[in-house]
């Protein structure tokens, strides 16, 4: 069942529209300790992730071997089409007793899928520039879990918290505003709308580096939404990539049950109780020329006549059984967070 239009919905349809960018729904794959871009092979990896996409993810996914759109049987993506693979960290909450348990996630606004993400890809205010589409085998990461420096946290990585569940008032462009670099220090009537963006210029030529980062860069000058320009190390436009992931940490706004000392009841499951460890993973599988042809056609929101979308049913349908076999915390305390890393 859909939504009925809010302020907030239409406020973003109507942002979305001017900004030139698709905006989909991709229900929950699986939540597992596997990382084949930080840490590939690994079974476990060091912390906990949530992924969203296409179910060929695996702990290797080496790029010579592995085409995600023809080792996948399904996509939990409604774009069909769509078999790339998205992660972020999870959140847990720590009682005032020391036990942990994980933050669950809702669907965004006006997208009928279960937890996972909203996906963006976004032109920006270029309507006559081209934009190229990933090539196979490109990967990218924005973010470092190792952070705890509010002024190292890239640009466009940020939270909000919602006053409620519909979002309204809506609260502007994402990053701006009352939003922060790091946890919200209070309680947030609708939880959080977590937003993770990455850079939008590439090399034009590499497809992945050791660290997953120095093959894209941000706009030389100015922003890619306003048209910034791309440096010259850097000189390819490529599509904008946004995660919103919205946490419903309603369950947990009882301050009795925070701790006593006043420290923040947050943490990533990497152990960083500050938020600035804020981060996330992209490999493309787009099948074909999909998105090139989404990008030429400029697609907008989630029902483009270039591409093919499945139902909300179908993506939902799509999971992934857990590699590495642990509880996670998602209806249980747990004593310290899976792979106990260090709380700092």
């Amino acid at each position: 069942m859909w939504l009925k239009p809010t302020l907030a919905a239409l406020a973003a349809a109507s942002f979305s529209s001017a900004q030139e960018l698709m905006r989909f729904g991709c229900s929950q794959l699986t939540i597992d300790r596997i990382d084949p871009l930080v840490n590939p092979g690994s079974v476990p990896s060091p912390h906990m992730h949530q992924i969203i996409g296409g179910n060929s993810f695996n702990a290797s996914m080496d790029p010579n071997s592995l085409d995600p759109p023809t080792a996948s049987s399904c996509t939990s993506c409604t774009y069909s089409e769509d078999f790339s693979n998205y992660w972020t960290a999870n959140v847990y909450f720590r009682a005032r007793n020391g036990t942990f348990k994980m933050v669950p996630l809702f669907a965004n606004l006006g997208l009928n899928v279960k937890g996972g993400m909203t996906v963006y890809y976004i032109r920006g205010y270029q309507p006559n520039a081209r934009v190229t589409a990933f090539p196979p085998g490109f990967r990218m990461l924005v973010g470092d879990p190792n952070n705890r420096d509010p002024n190292r946290v890239p640009r466009q990585l940020c939270f909000r918290c919602e006053h409620n569940m519909q979002q309204v008032p809506f609260g502007g462009a994402p990053c701006t505003g009352s939003d922060t670099k790091g946890f919200p220090k209070d309680t947030c009537g609708g939880g959080w709308r977590v937003t993770v963006t990455f850079p939008s210029c590439w090399d034009g030529k590499t497809l992945d580096t050791p660290d997953h980062k120095s093959h894209v860069a941000y706009p030389a000058t100015g922003t890619f939404e306003s048209g910034g320009a791309c440096p010259s190390s850097h000189p390819v436009k490529i599509p904008q990539v946004m995660y919103e992931i919205m946490y419903d940490t309603r369950a947990f706004n009882n301050k009795a049950e925070w701790p006593a000392d006043g420290s923040s009841p947050w943490y990533w499951s990497h152990g960083d109780p500050t938020g600035y460890g804020i981060h996330g993973d992209y490999v493309f599988g787009w099948q074909g020329d999909a998105l090139q042809r989404a990008m030429d056609t400029k697609c907008a929101l989630d029902r483009c006549p270039a591409l093919k979308r499945q139902t909300d049913a179908e993506a939902i349908a799509c999971t992934k059984r857990q590699i590495a076999n642990e509880d996670i915390g998602d209806n249980k305390w747990l004593t310290e967070l899976p792979g106990a890393p260090p709380l700092v």
